[in-house]
C-alpha cells in the first residue's frame, strides 16, 4: 500500500479534499429538500441517460481534468453525495463546470440540495466548501497520469495498434536489416505490451 502513503492534503489547504500525485477527490454532502427526492431521481436519470450521449462525453473532453464522477441518494431520500476525481487545481475545476452543459446539469441536479446558490453564483465556491468532506483515504490506481496523459496514451495505443496490423509492418519485422532493432529489449518490450 506504498500508494496511500503518497496520499496528501490539498495543496490548496482552503480546499478541502485529498490527493494522490495529479488527482484529487472531490466529495459533496447535501440535504435533499422536503419532498424533493423522486424529482431528483428523475433529474438523475435524466442525467444518467445523457451520460451515453456524445455531447456529454465531448463536454467531459471539454472539461478535460474529470477522471469520474458519481451521483447517490442515501439515507431514506434526505442526503445526497456527488463525488468526483479530478485534476489541477479544485477553483478551476470547480470553474470548469459553469462553462460546459455540465455546469446547466449540476445546476438542475443540484437545484435539490438545501441552499444550492447555482454554478454561476459567485457564492457557489463557499457553498462547496460547507458540504464538502475530505476523504479518510484517497488511493488513485494511476497518480502520475493526468486526464490528458490517458487520452494522449489512448490515442497513440489506437494508432500503434493499427501499425501492427499492417502487412508493412510484418514486413519490417521480418527484414533482417532490422533485426538488430527487433533484437533489443527495449523493441521486444514494446512488442510484449502490444499483445498484453
Amino acid at each position: 500500500m506504498t500508494a496511500m502513503t503518497g496520499a496528501t492534503q490539498s495543496a490548496h489547504p482552503e480546499r478541502p479534499g485529498r490527493s494522490d500525485g495529479v488527482c484529487s477527490e472531490f466529495t459533496v454532502f447535501t440535504k435533499i429538500k422536503p419532498g424533493h427526492a423522486d424529482a431528483l431521481r428523475e433529474d438523475l436519470a435524466t442525467l444518467a441517460d445523457a451520460a451515453h450521449d456524445e455531447s456529454a462525453h465531448a463536454a467531459v473532453r471539454q472539461i478535460g481534468t474529470l477522471h469520474d464522477a458519481r451521483h447517490v441518494i442515501f439515507d431514506d431520500d434526505t442526503r445526497f453525495m456527488f463525488a468526483s476525481v479530478f485534476d489541477g487545481s479544485w477553483d478551476t475545476y470547480i470553474d470548469d463546470f459553469a462553462k460546459t452543459v455540465v455546469g446547466s446539469r449540476f445546476d438542475k441536479v443540484f437545484s435539490h440540495s438545501e441552499g444550492f446558490p447555482g454554478v454561476a453564483d459567485p457564492g457557489v465556491k463557499d457553498w462547496f466548501v460547507a458540504h464538502q468532506e475530505p476523504a479518510g483515504v484517497f488511493v488513485s490506481a494511476y497518480p502520475d497520469l493526468t486526464v490528458q496523459q490517458i487520452y494522449k496514451d489512448h490515442r497513440v495505443d489506437d494508432a500503434f495498434q493499427e501499425v501492427l496490423d499492417t502487412p508493412q509492418f510484418r514486413a519490417a519485422l521480418d527484414n533482417p536489416a532490422n533485426a538488430e532493432l527487433v533484437a533489443t529489449p527495449a523493441f521486444q518490450k514494446l512488442l510484449e505490451e502490444a499483445s498484453a
